[in-house]
């Protein structure tokens, strides 16, 4: 989970418990709020109900009249509309009523189904079929209800009790006045009867006491305000003329004519209800007001709460926005920053310090400082400090790593160091090996010599290794370009078992330009060790080139046991990325070869075989081949209908002593070369080149000197071939001298043998000639003796290549001892520093 959604976690928690007692406190405000909103409604319907039970009173009185045969059918009219105008008013204000407390909520119910009976009660005042008794009590029993809902507001939820209180007195001072309303009507009865019967008389006397039971309720209940506005309504002449006419009618007694007449009556009652009618006015509106103020204050006071609760929260949640947001983004510059340090920056410091000469001089603890705080992202908090953590790890990798670059460059520098002295002395042992093959005659010395020079070739094949890995190359510049096949037969010439080493179709006309001939022999002879190393002794291993499109390859195929995909994979991305330290000693020709492939931009990959072994293929680009590069070849092959020409398929011979110029013969014209003595490999190599690149001729010497073996020496040197210059590339890195040294040739010659076969390597096998006469070494007594040309016989005895090769070089150096001759001179020591 990522660290925005966990910060949200984070603050969602408290804020939803924030929320929810935010909720629960706001709630008792809100509820009140809500109680004096529902409080209010009642009271307006109370108003409602007030008017309405106005006149249902004066509709009663109407109705008393036309019974009582005292009014007239127009005023009963009247009054009725009035009605229904104030049920109507007050259906419309009712239904929307909620949480109406139980006895407030009946006398709805009731007064609802009056309503609906209205109509009916009516039509029985109309026809005259209901008698006073019967009509006066039904009009009592809905006023009752409008007055019993106005007194049970009182009792809703949540209504303050001083509220409650005035609710009571507005209800009480209704019932005042319904009470001078039955006064009303029951003397209008009585005068209708012709004087009060002692029912009548006591409903009167009731009527009276009523009053004023409910004015003192009113009084007590209510403020003062309301007696005030009371008593001066009811003290003026008209109030005092009901007043007195009550009184009138009270002191008659039972039986007796009512000295006050009907219209009288009727109309000091009617004054004193309209009276009485806009004191309750006065109050209703004082209640509703009043009622409205707590609601609006109630109303203020939630609503500031909960705006109160909701601005505190918005900011909170604002604060934590911001903070998260500011929290994220620092977070995420530091790790943008660990990702360009961990994927581009940091690597792209060690590649540099990784370069020779990186450091320029400067210390670790300088180099660290110079490539600064890769981390902007600091500060007091925690995640300034992780910042700064950071850039102080950052500090010191790249510190360590100029520290390592350091201890590579003296490693490298120990390296060079070791590699010059070493080609020092191993330029001091050539020198005395040729001192003493100048006049050694005896064979078995002779083939001790040849090993050790060819121990020497390897020697400086080491040497090579220590001075690439330090960073150095070959500081000779050839001045000449060299064919393909010459810088293979040298590349084999420098490892040790190089008599297993076999040419296999080597497409011709391939050459390799002068400043790239030392590494690429270098790349092959570093292959084939391995191949031979790691193959079977008795197995052969095969070199083939062919031409692809603008570049040439090489391939290196042995029968060994192979490796697995796995380690091939690895060895080929070493291959592909030479690493920039030392590298491992076991290894060391792996990182060679891919040091000196980068220099030049040579591909070489390792390939499964389909049979057992590996193919070590090496690709050349263009710009390591020469152009237009042709050389004098012997007899070549080509396919039926192909104009690519082939060299002949021969195994690898041994190296001979490279450098020495041998006396030339009697009678021979100086300066003219010959053919080599054994010239079969060495010629066929190209014109212009030794047997080893960079080595010159000497008696037996080379690949020339050596000889081939018996099989395929069955042909003379090509027409025009001469003994190799010094310009060629050889034997490791050491120039030697010129000379010119004939030999014996061949018997006769013969043309090039023909491809027979395909070998398990996939590689050509040639085909085998009759035995012809060969120029041999025989033995007499277990002594190898020196020969000349032999008698052609039936079946020549085999005999080992090298050995045939020294007992030839033996033998022209025997007969060349008088002849002057010029040594070898030791290799310089210059070398170059190259870039990887």
């Amino acid at each position: 989970m990522k660290i925005n959604r966990r910060l949200v976690l984070l603050v969602t928690a408290p804020l939803t418990v924030a929320v929810a007692f935010s909720v629960l406190a706001l709630a008792p405000a809100t509820n009140q709020a809500l109680q004096a909103g529902r409080l209010t409604s009642m009271v307006e319907v109370a108003d409602r109900a007030s008017e309405l039970t106005y006149r249902l009173q004066r509709e009663r009185a109407a109705a008393t009249a036309l019974v009582s045969e005292q009014g007239d059918a127009e005023e009963f009219r009247l009054r009725t509309e009035e009605t229904d105008r104030s049920i109507a008013e007050f259906r419309g204000r009712a239904e929307g009523l909620t949480a109406v407390p139980g006895s407030a909520r009946g006398a709805l119910d009731r007064i609802e189904r009056f309503a609906e009976e209205m109509p009916g009660l009516r039509a029985q005042v109309r026809s005259g079929s209901s008698t006073v008794s019967a009509l006066a009590f039904g009009y009592r029993i809905v006023i009752a209800d409008l007055n019993g809902y106005r007194d049970g507001i009182a009792q809703a939820d949540g209504v303050d009790a001083d509220i409650a209180d005035r609710i009571r007195a507005a209800a009480a001072l209704s019932k005042a006045a319904e009470h001078t309303a039955q006064q009303q009507v029951t003397v209008a009865r009585a005068q209708a009867a012709g004087g009060f019967t002692t029912a009548s008389q006591r409903t009167f006397d009731a009527g009276r006491m009523g009053y004023t039971e409910s004015i003192g309720v009113m009084f007590d209940l209510g403020p003062g305000a309301w007696r005030t506005w009371l008593e001066r309504t009811l003290s003026g002449a008209q109030a005092l003329e009901a007043r007195r006419l009550e009184d009138e009618i009270g002191r008659t007694g039972t039986g007796k004519d009512i000295p006050v007449t009907p219209k009288d009556w009727q109309k000091a009652a009617n004054d004193r209800q309209e009276l009485l009618r806009s004191v309750e006015k006065r109050v209703d509106a004082a209640v509703l007001a009043q009622v409205s103020d707590v609601r609006t204050t109630l109303v203020w006071t939630a609503g500031a709460e909960v705006a109160l609760v909701v601005l505190t929260l918005v900011g909170v949640v604002v604060v934590a926005i911001r903070l998260g947001r500011v929290m994220i983004r620092r977070l995420r510059d530091l790790r943008n920053a660990a990702h360009e340090v961990a994927h581009s920056g940091l690597p792209t410091v060690m590649s540099e310090l990784s370069q020779p000469g990186a450091l320029r001089g400067a210390t670790p603890e300088e180099v660290a400082r110079r490539t600064g705080d890769p981390v902007r992202t600091t500060g007091q908090d925690e995640i300034g400090e992780v910042g700064e953590a950071f850039n102080a790890v950052h500090h010191e990798a790249v510190r360590l790593a100029a520290q390592q670059a350091h201890a590579h460059e003296q490693l490298a520098e120990t390296l060079v160091g070791v590699a010059r002295r070493g080609a020092r002395l191993t330029a001091v042992m050539v020198s005395e090996l040729d001192t003493v093959q100048r006049d050694e005659a005896d064979p078995v010395r002779m083939k001790t010599l040849f090993a050790l020079d060819h121990l020497a070739v390897r020697m400086e094949r080491n040497t090579n290794n220590l001075l690439v890995l330090g960073g150095y190359g070959n500081a000779r510049v050839r001045s000449a370009d060299v064919g393909c096949s010459t810088v293979i037969v040298a590349a084999a010439q420098q490892i040790e078992r190089f008599d297993r080493v076999s040419l296999g179709v080597i497409e011709s006309g391939i050459g390799i330009t002068a400043r790239a001939v030392h590494d690429v022999a270098h790349i092959l002879a570093e292959l084939l060790d391995n191949a031979t190393r790691y193959s079977p002794p008795d197995k052969q291993v095969g070199v083939a080139v062919w031409r692809l499109w603008d570049r040439a390859v090489v391939q290196i195929v042995d029968e060994g046991v192979g490796m697995t995909a796995e380690r091939r994979a690895v060895h080929n991305a070493a291959l592909l990325e030479p690493q920039a330290g030392i590298g491992d000693v076991r290894s060391m020709g792996l990182h060679v070869v891919a040091r000196l492939a980068a220099r030049h931009g040579i591909v070489v990959e390792l390939r499964d075989s389909s049979g057992p072994g590996t193919i070590a293929e090496v690709t050349l680009p263009a710009k390591v081949l020469a152009l237009d590069f042709e050389e004098d070849r012997g007899p070549s092959q080509s396919g039926p209908g192909n104009d690519v020409g082939y060299e002949t398929p021969r195994p690898i011979t041994p190296p001979g002593p490279q450098g020495r110029r041998q006396p030339a013969r009697s009678g021979e014209r100086p300066g003219h070369h010959g053919t080599p003595v054994g010239a079969g490999i060495g010629a066929s190599a190209g014109t212009g080149a030794g047997t080893a690149l960079g080595s010159g001729t000497g008696t037996g010497g080379g690949a020339a000197g050596a000889g081939a073996p018996a099989d395929s020496d069955d042909r003379e040197a090509p027409p025009g071939h001469e003994r190799p210059r010094d310009d060629g590339p050889g034997g490791g890195a050491r120039d030697r001298g010129h000379g010119t040294t004939p030999g014996p040739r061949v018997a006769r010659d013969e043309p090039v043998s023909r491809v027979a076969g395909v070998s398990s390597s996939g590689l050509p096998l040639r085909q085998r000639r009759a035995p012809q006469q060969w120029p041999a070494a025989g033995r007499r007594d277990g002594a190898e003796q020196r020969s000349g040309v032999g008698a052609p016989r039936p079946s020549p005895r085999r005999r080992d290549s090298r050995q045939v090769s020294d007992v030839l070089a033996a033998y022209a150096q025997g007969i060349n001892r008088s002849t002057n001759h010029r040594g070898r001179s030791a290799p310089d020591d210059h070398t170059e520093r190259t870039e990887k």
